[in-house]
């Protein structure tokens, strides 16, 4: 029996499709090299760069957020708490909004209204959020000064109210790293609203 021959034509539009598809957060493990980037501040198109960023701080928490998501909303006390926090102890955080139908306008008066102290900014075209393979908000990366991703998932296990939260992941996870220890949990399942890519 003759196996057909897929054109070529054909071949190279599957390949391309393939390389459409965003990259699932698992293809960034733990101890790589966190993509660097550079994106607009969301309130006045000043370029904040995740390695100027690394340069000053003993980490950097990147997490992608969102103005309209029920589940990242929820977390924005909690954000803005930790930005605080942790910018007093050589913590970077730096807000990261991928969302095609959220504005840079909107994203600005969100981070305002809420008191990030930290820079928001607007990841056009999703770029950012591809190349870490977020795909979701709230959804942290913590990096390394030398650029390695030390920890990613979730904030905490509970969105409803911080006082029954008994799983803080994100705080264990800078605790350690400021404590020149080992991450003891890396890895969380991140949950909340998808990024709207289109």
């Amino acid at each position: 029996m003759k196996i057909p021959v897929v054109p070529a034509v054909l071949a190279l539009a599957v390949v391309a499709v393939v390389a459409a598809v965003p990259a699932s957060a698992a293809d960034l493990s733990i101890g790589a090299p966190a993509p660097d980037f550079t994106l607009p501040a969301a309130s006045d198109g000043k370029p904040i760069a995740l390695k100027d960023l690394l340069a000053k701080n003993k980490a950097v928490a990147v997490i992608f957020v969102a103005t309209k998501c029920p589940v990242s909303n929820a977390y924005n006390d909690r954000m803005a708490a930790l930005g605080k926090e942790y910018a007093a102890r050589g913590v970077a955080v730096v807000g990261i909004n991928s969302n095609k139908t959220e504005p840079a306008a909107e994203v600005a008066e969100h981070a305002k209204t809420h008191g990030f102290t930290f820079p928001v900014v607007k990841d056009d075209g999703n770029k950012v959020a591809d190349a870490y393979g977020a795909t979701r908000t709230p959804e942290v990366f913590v990096v390394s000064p030398k650029g390695d991703l030390l920890y990613h998932g979730r904030i905490d296990e509970s969105q409803d109210d911080p006082k029954h939260v008994s799983s803080p992941d994100l705080r264990n996870a800078l605790d350690s790293i400021l404590a020149g220890k080992p991450v003891a949990t890396p890895f969380t399942k991140a949950f909340g609203c998808t990024i709207k890519r289109v």
